[in-house]
């Protein structure tokens, strides 16, 4: 489609997008809006520097090849070159949501998804302020490269959040219902729930107790389990991090004792979800990577930079936010593997600690905190009193180690606002999720 010239290896993704985003303030609508729009990423390599440009003008890709190949000096050997030999090569079409596009639905049925919560929301006086928010975004991915890569391929992401503040008797509490899906259809008009929801917010807000400091055993929700692989472990296993970096390298060596015996880290681009990618933005096809594997470190996720410059496979994780970015090493669905117990036989076994259900956020590298949200006591084996944690924490690999017991479910979740953050490529839809994950020893304060 593309003339490519010799000496040079040369990539094109372009990028057909559908989004709609719906706000509603206690009610009243504030934003709906429809974008459409197709633009391409374009780069070219020569061995030495890489040279890139973006348009939103895809007549004008050519030319903008062209101009790159001037900056450029064509190298014969190009094809030799570690990074380019890394280049997986695909010629493929894998449209998952033609039939089902967010892109078929009309945007007033999406409010109507939205308006059929506000009569719960609206009958409880002890929420003052609530937010209703629907976001989509359909993508169609055309990849073509000097290699012979010519992929089409798309995405989709469909859901809905509701954001809403409490307030009685000068206590105050913020919380959110929330659920994200790959189509529209599958969104839930689940007012009963939402009902049950709010009346547990309530009662955590009236009844909270405050905590101890000090370290107990730490039950954590496949959500705190998830953003905890998420944020603590699999940001550390996004390889660009070791490059260049001897100590890291030490640390992070593949074949060290990190865990649990129990333990097992997975991230993949094949699970449907906020994180499906069925080929990166490379052109490379989604895989499923162990980052551990009965605890142990057993691998790391690479675009072909990476991969080229560790000596190690490539495994689908050049991601890019949208086409004005260049991809670079990211997540796509981070998960930990399920254990035998039941989530019953885990608290029965805890005589004096907590279980965290949902949280406000959580960040780290070597060392992490959580805050979090809804939490509750668990004494004598049994989940009693609401609790108010400020934030759990720890250093990941001593967490890593006390990891005593996995439920034997798994809950994968795909949340559609908000996204992962990485260099200024924010927010970057992603997946997440685990077991209920038990763990010894954990900093609550």
């Amino acid at each position: 489609m593309y003339k490519f010239k010799e000496g040079f290896y040369t990539d094109v993704r372009i990028e057909d997008v559908y989004e709609t985003s719906i706000l509603y303030t206690l009610g009243k609508l504030d934003e709906s809006r429809v974008r459409k729009y197709k633009a391409a990423f374009i780069r070219v390599f020569d061995g030495n520097l890489w040279y890139y440009s973006a348009t939103s003008d895809l007549d004008q890709i050519q030319n903008e090849i062209d101009k790159l190949y001037q900056n450029g000096r064509p190298n014969p050997d190009i094809l030799n070159h570690p990074i380019v030999a890394a280049f997986e090569v695909h010629k493929d079409t894998k449209l998952q949501y033609t039939g089902n596009s967010v892109a078929k639905t009309p945007k007033s049925e999406k409010e109507n998804l939205l308006k059929s919560f506000f009569p719960v929301l609206n009958s409880h006086s002890s929420i003052k302020l609530w937010k209703a928010i629907y976001i989509d975004a359909r993508k169609i991915y055309t990849i073509y490269s000097s290699k012979g890569t010519e992929l089409v391929f798309d995405t989709q992401r469909a859901g809905y959040s509701l954001r809403m503040s409490f307030s009685a008797e000068d206590k105050t509490f913020n919380e959110s219902f929330q659920f994200g899906s790959s189509c529209f259809e599958e969104l839930q008009k689940d007012t009963d729930k939402l009902e049950e929801y709010i009346v547990k917010c309530e009662s955590f807000m009236r009844n909270a107790k405050s905590v101890t400091p000090g370290k107990y055993t730490v039950i954590l929700s496949p959500l705190a389990a998830g953003v905890f692989a998420h944020e603590s472990f699999g940001h550390k296993s996004e390889s660009d991090f070791m490059v260049g970096d001897e100590t890291m390298k030490k640390e992070w060596a593949l074949g060290k004792k990190v865990g649990s015996d129990i333990l097992s880290i997975v991230d993949s681009g094949q699970i449907p979800g906020s994180g499906y990618v069925p080929y990166d933005d490379e052109g490379t096809a989604a895989k499923e990577t162990y980052l551990i594997k009965d605890g142990i470190l057993t691998g790391r996720l690479h675009s072909a930079s990476t991969a080229a410059a560790l000596e190690e496979g490539l495994t689908g994780n050049a991601r890019a936010i949208s086409f004005e970015y260049e991809p670079i090493v990211r997540m796509t669905t981070t998960y930990i593997k399920p254990g035998s117990k039941t989530f019953d036989e885990l608290v029965s076994e805890v005589d004096d600690g907590y279980l965290i259900e949902t949280i406000k956020h959580g960040s780290g590298l070597s060392t992490f905190t959580i805050a979090p949200s809804l939490a509750y006591r668990i004494e004598n084996g049994k989940i009693t009193d609401p609790v108010n944690i400020a934030v759990i924490s720890g250093t990941v690999f001593e967490t890593l180690s006390e990891i005593d017991g996995l439920s034997d479910k798994l809950e994968l979740l795909s949340f559609v606002t908000g996204g992962c953050g990485k260099m200024e490529q924010y927010p970057l839809p992603v997946g997440f999720g685990g077991p209920y994950v038990r763990v010894r020893n954990m900093m609550v304060q």
